[in-house]
């Protein structure tokens, strides 16, 4: 299986690279090896290396930046998607496309389903979106995958900026009537391979998938969880005190779903993929140093 992975040094790229290694023949870059937004450059990138699989985690993800930097997250989000899945198609790849949580207007008292309406409240998610509607209407073998509140042992993430305020401060003030699944970046990356290997033995169940964490949590439940770790691993003396409040008290650039939680059932049913437990990785926050 030859696999060309974009944006090989972000938190779910990184974990690809380490899963694949000797399993598949490589081909892994960064942005500044391959700039996806550079059509001739994906072009000429694919047709060289001839991937079975091209699977594309770099993104534009800085979420309140993207507000001021649109057309940054545009040709990021939705052309380097767009020119990933054209030239995939020209050479008859499969494109494993990674999207978020964020398209949706994230008001549903339920979980999300694949089929539920899209309507996306800031740049970043109207950018994701855009690369969605690109890639399907552009490459006849895709998977995409929506997932929400990744984290990892690799990049920046909301359990190393727990970890670090809670180190410089003796109190928190955490946002809890947002709700989502935290998903370890490892369990993405595992997902996406786990898809790859049944494509390549015959799946040809194209579309739109789910995956993300659970149990399904606030940001302040999540920040609990992570200081009781931090404690139990003696990784901090002492956790910070935690105060719970509302997303109108604590103003962002971008809106913020209150409800980022993803039905799971249809990755389950399809590919046999089970939810990432995010309890299971915590348990290793000392890797997140």
């Amino acid at each position: 299986m030859k696999v060309l992975i974009t944006g090989c040094n972000g938190q779910v790229g990184h974990c690809l690279v380490e899963q694949l290694h000797g399993k598949a023949e490589v081909l892994a870059l960064d942005v500044n090896k391959l700039d996806i937004t550079d059509k001739e450059q994906v072009f000429n990138t694919v047709l060289e290396f001839k991937p079975d699989f091209i699977m594309n985690a770099a993104a534009h993800t800085a979420v309140d930046k993207a507000e001021e930097e649109e057309a940054l997250s545009y040709r990021i989000n939705r052309d380097g998607p767009l020119f990933l899945a054209q030239a995939a198609k020209d050479i008859d790849a499969c494109l494993l496309h990674i999207s978020t949580d964020y398209v949706f207007e994230g008001n549903k008292v339920d979980t999300y389903t694949e089929d539920d309406t899209t309507n996306p409240q800031g740049v970043y998610g109207a950018s994701k979106l855009a690369g969605e509607i690109a890639v399907q209407e552009n490459s006849p073998k895709y998977i995409i995958i929506r997932t929400a509140w990744v984290f990892g042992e690799h990049g920046n993430n909301f359990i190393k900026t727990m970890l670090r305020l809670g180190r410089d401060r003796d109190a928190l003030s955490i946002v809890g009537d947002q709700f989502g699944g935290p998903t370890y970046a490892g369990d993405i990356a595992q997902a996406l391979i786990s898809i790859a290997n049944q494509i390549q033995n015959g799946s040809t169940d194209w579309g739109i998938y789910h995956f993300s964490g659970e149990p399904h949590v606030s940001w302040f439940d999540f920040a609990q969880a992570i200081f009781k770790q931090a404690e139990d691993k003696k990784i901090l003396d002492k956790a910070p005190s935690l105060t719970s409040i509302t997303t109108s008290e604590f103003p962002t650039a971008a809106k913020r779903p209150q409800n980022s939680t993803l039905d799971c059932s249809k990755i389950k049913d399809v590919f046999g993929v089970e939810s990432s437990n995010w309890k299971v990785a915590l348990n290793r926050i000392e890797e997140y140093l």
